[in-house]
């Protein structure tokens, strides 16, 4: 019997042993596989050459901005030292603090003036130790000069910028000014003080020559003797009111309670009120509150101002003495149920020797603006005829330094 042989594992591993159809089609996957292969190396190198493009192009972006940056680097590096050259250069001095009130920098301006050793000190201590308060707010002392400190914010953690700039040269070309300008007053006053002195003077001699009569009564006498003493009396006030408007206040550093101002002027005013039958309403501040300056000054002021308005004060009528506080000054105003001044008027009572009564010498409300003035303040009139007259003595209030050094 024969046997028919079968095919062994060997022709399976054997590719010479594979049928020509399956060969083929394992051709055909392998040539799909490279076309593949290709095709992706293809658009790998294309991706490749794009990205290369990409980091050519951002890197000569990227040197660019550097570029710019440093350049912007440079310019801030150039601008911060001319500011810092100009500070340096600065006459004025710049003094910066932070949040606490520290001094964090300071030019050499600043340090001229306040010493060198303060930065890193607290501000408050610098200017108790080299800084006295002025009667102008924002202006102080220092020594011989007078300074004027100006401070903004700087950021929003609290901290300041101040600048302090030395005022002395404008502070006396002030002052002088002040001075030629009541010497040219006094000029112009010349004529004006010959009338005034020589209607007084006239009726004082007349009186004084009825009293060289021999039949004269001792009672007639008597009487015109007191009327030549009147009159003497006129002479006497007018001149020294005169030497008042002529010289100045001098501005005294007294701490002054405004009410114990009020609490002098009344009293002083007791016997005209009673003579005149007119009344005084006073409304004074709290105790504590306080100005600085001369107090005699002030307190004439002030009485000159009561008295002005005594004298178109009728009887039954009142006066009324108030004090009204701002943020950084004090308002005394006098207040008085006259005819009051009309608006024409307004502007020349307080030229000297300008009056509206026969028993006023014309220099009161001059003086008293002078005094005002000297004072760091201001003497303003509010008027509405018939409805009386006010007026304003603003003063401004001194801060806590201020009291202290008092």
């Amino acid at each position: 019997m024969t046997q028919t042989p079968t095919p062994s594992a060997d022709a399976h591993a054997n590719p010479a042993a594979t049928p020509p159809a399956q060969a083929k089609v394992q051709t055909q996957e392998l040539q799909r596989a490279f076309t593949l292969f290709n095709q992706v190396s293809a658009e790998l190198t294309q991706a490749y050459a794009a990205l290369q493009g990409q980091v050519t192009s951002l890197t000569g972006e990227l040197a660019v901005a550097n570029g710019e940056l440093r350049r912007q680097y440079q310019e801030k590096e150039s601008l911060s030292e001319r500011l810092r050259l100009l500070l340096d250069a600065l006459p004025a001095g710049v003094v910066v603090l932070n949040g606490a009130a520290r001094i964090t920098e300071a030019n050499p301006a600043a340090r001229d003036l306040l010493g060198a050793d303060i930065e890193g000190r607290h501000w408050g201590e610098v200017a108790r130790e080299r800084l006295e308060p002025s009667l102008t707010l924002g202006e102080w002392q220092l020594g011989d000069r007078r300074l004027s400190l100006a401070e903004s914010p700087l950021d929003s953690s609290g901290g300041k910028l101040l600048l302090l700039h030395d005022i002395s040269v404008a502070h006396q070309m002030k002052a002088e000014l002040e001075r030629n300008q009541r010497l040219a007053a006094m000029g112009e006053l010349a004529a004006s003080l010959a009338h005034q002195l020589r209607t007084p003077l006239a009726t004082a001699l007349l009186y004084a020559g009825n009293l060289e009569k021999p039949e004269l009564s001792d009672a007639a006498r008597c009487r015109f003797a007191g009327k030549v003493a009147l009159q003497l009396k006129r002479l006497e006030r007018l001149i020294q009111d005169l030497l008042l408007f002529a010289r100045g206040e001098s501005i005294g550093r007294d701490v002054i309670p405004v009410a114990g101002l009020f609490l002098e002027a009344a009293q002083t005013l007791v016997p005209l009120l009673k003579a005149r039958k007119v009344r005084l309403e006073t409304d004074p501040p709290a105790p504590e509150v306080c100005v600085v300056g001369g107090r005699k000054a002030l307190f004439g002021a002030l009485v000159s101002l009561l008295e002005n308005a005594l004298q178109v004060s009728a009887p039954g009528k009142a006066i009324q003495l108030c004090a009204d506080i701002g943020d950084d000054e004090i308002r005394l105003s006098v207040t008085d149920e006259g005819p009051g001044i009309p608006e024409d008027l307004q502007a020349r009572i307080f030229e000297p020797f300008f009056t509206t009564t026969p028993q006023g010498t014309g220099l009161g409300l001059p003086i008293a603006l002078g005094v005002a003035r000297a004072h760091g303040g201001r003497l303003t009139v509010e008027s509405t005829p018939p409805g009386g007259a006010r007026f304003i003595l603003a003063l401004p209030i001194p801060s806590a330094g201020q009291k202290t050094e008092g």
